[in-house]
């Protein structure tokens, strides 16, 4: 997704249907409160299966909110900053 000064419509419609389901918002707030999370702690803090987590995460990812990093056999995730920040810009603007 781009990271242009402003954000089209387009990219806030997709980051909005990536915070459009209550676990994507956990989950964001559990990556905002901790510098990064391998995905098993993402899993343990939420009622949620392993892969069901990995989906949510990868909408997130594919939306630029978060970021992920392949740490060993884990990956771990934290928030993009810059997309978050698009975000927020976004939803000020309307």
């Amino acid at each position: 997704m781009s990271r242009q000064a402003t954000t089209t419509d387009d990219e806030l419609a997709a980051m909005a249907k990536a915070i459009g389901h209550p676990a994507r918002v956990q989950i964001l707030r559990m990556l905002v409160a901790r510098d990064t999370c391998a995905t098993s702690e993402v899993v343990d803090g939420l009622p949620l299966a392993q892969s069901t987590v990995s989906e949510h995460l990868r909408i997130l990812r594919e939306a630029g909110l978060v970021q992920g990093e392949i740490d060993g056999p884990r990956t771990r995730y934290c928030v993009d900053p810059k997309g978050l920040a698009a975000l927020k810009a976004a939803i000020s603007s309307l």
